[in-house]
C-alpha cells in the first residue's frame, strides 16, 4: 500500500506540473525592447569569447577547454557514438550574471564525433537546406534554401516542438560558412524571422504576430565548429536562444520543461547528423 500510495502521489505531482505548464504558456506574452536588448548583450559577450577560440587564444572545440578527467570522459563517449552536452552561462566583464528582463536565455554546447566522415562531406549536408525535412524530421517539418550567395546562405525551416505542449514555428535564418582553415571552419547563424503558428495543421491555421506569442522562441543563434582530425570530424554546435520569463511562483514546476527543450533539440539535430553522415543508428 505505501508503494502504491507513493505512485499516486507521484502522479498527483506531474498532474499538477502540466496543469501549471499549460497555464503559464496559454496566454500571449510580448517581445519587450528591453528583453531584446538584454539578450544582445548577452550575445555580444558571447561572441567576444569566440573570436579568442577562432583566433588560437584557446582551444578551438569546447571538449579541449575541460580538465583532464572530463576530456577523458568526453572522448570515451564521443569514441561511443554518443553526444556530450553541457549547458553554458556567459557573464559580463566583472563576472556577473546578465539579467534578461520578461525573458530567458537557454545557452547549451554539444559535440558529436562522426567518424570516417571528411570536414568537406560534413559541411556538404550542413549546406543542404531542402533536405533539412527528411534528415532532422520530425523536428523540422518543411525547409528550403531561400538564396545564396556565396558562402551565405538565407534558408526557412518549419520547426516542431514537443514538451507536454506542442508549438510550430516558422523560422528564417542567415548563415555564413567560413573555413579557418584545411581542418577547420566556423559556422554562425541567425534567425531573421520566427512566427508561431496558431491551429497548425487546420484550416484556421494562421501566423501569430511576431513577437506576441507564446514566447517559446523569439531568438536563435547557432555558432557550429567544424574540425577534422585524421579520418574524422569533430562537430559542435552553440545554441543561444531567448524565450519568455517563468512567473515566479511557478518557476520550479515549469523551468525544467521550458529549459530542456533546447537541450533534447540540439542533442536531437547532432545525433540526426552524424547518424545521415555514417548511415548508422548506432556508434561505430
Amino acid at each position: 500500500m505505501p508503494a502504491i500510495g507513493h505512485r499516486i502521489g507521484q502522479r498527483a505531482a506531474a498532474t499538477a506540473v502540466l496543469v501549471a505548464l499549460a497555464a503559464a504558456t496559454g496566454h500571449a506574452a510580448e517581445l519587450q525592447t528591453r528583453t531584446l536588448e538584454a539578450f544582445e548583450r548577452y550575445v555580444a559577450a558571447t561572441e567576444a569569447r569566440m573570436a579568442g577560440e577562432r583566433a588560437g587564444d584557446s582551444p578551438f572545440l569546447w571538449i579541449d577547454r575541460q580538465s583532464e578527467s572530463d576530456l577523458a570522459d568526453a572522448d570515451e563517449r564521443l569514441l561511443a557514438g554518443g553526444v556530450v552536452v553541457e549547458r553554458l552561462e556567459t557573464r559580463d566583464g566583472a563576472g556577473k550574471a546578465i539579467k534578461i528582463p520578461k525573458g530567458m536565455v537557454h545557452h547549451w554546447v554539444g559535440t558529436v564525433r562522426i567518424p570516417d566522415v571528411t570536414l568537406e562531406t560534413t559541411l556538404a549536408l550542413v549546406q543542404d537546406y531542402e533536405r533539412y525535412a527528411d534528415v532532422y524530421t520530425p523536428n523540422v517539418r518543411r525547409s528550403a534554401l531561400l538564396g545564396r550567395d556565396g558562402d551565405r546562405f538565407r534558408s526557412s525551416l518549419q520547426l516542431y516542438m514537443k514538451k507536454v505542449v506542442s508549438v510550430v514555428l516558422n523560422t528564417e535564418y542567415d548563415v555564413e560558412f567560413q573555413r579557418l582553415d584545411s581542418q577547420r571552419a566556423w559556422v554562425p547563424s541567425y534567425t531573421t524571422r520566427i512566427v508561431e503558428l496558431a491551429d497548425p495543421g487546420t484550416p484556421e491555421e494562421r501566423e501569430k504576430p511576431v513577437g506576441n506569442d507564446r514566447g517559446f522562441l523569439w531568438r536563435l543563434n547557432t555558432y557550429c565548429s567544424f574540425e577534422q582530425r585524421q579520418s574524422d570530424t569533430y562537430m559542435q554546435c552553440e545554441s543561444v536562444s531567448l524565450s519568455r520569463g517563468i512567473p515566479f511562483m511557478l518557476g520550479a514546476l515549469i523551468k525544467p520543461f521550458v529549459t530542456g527543450i533546447p537541450r533534447e533539440t540540439l542533442t536531437f539535430t547532432l545525433e540526426a547528423a552524424r547518424r545521415h553522415l555514417t548511415g548508422s543508428e548506432t556508434g561505430s
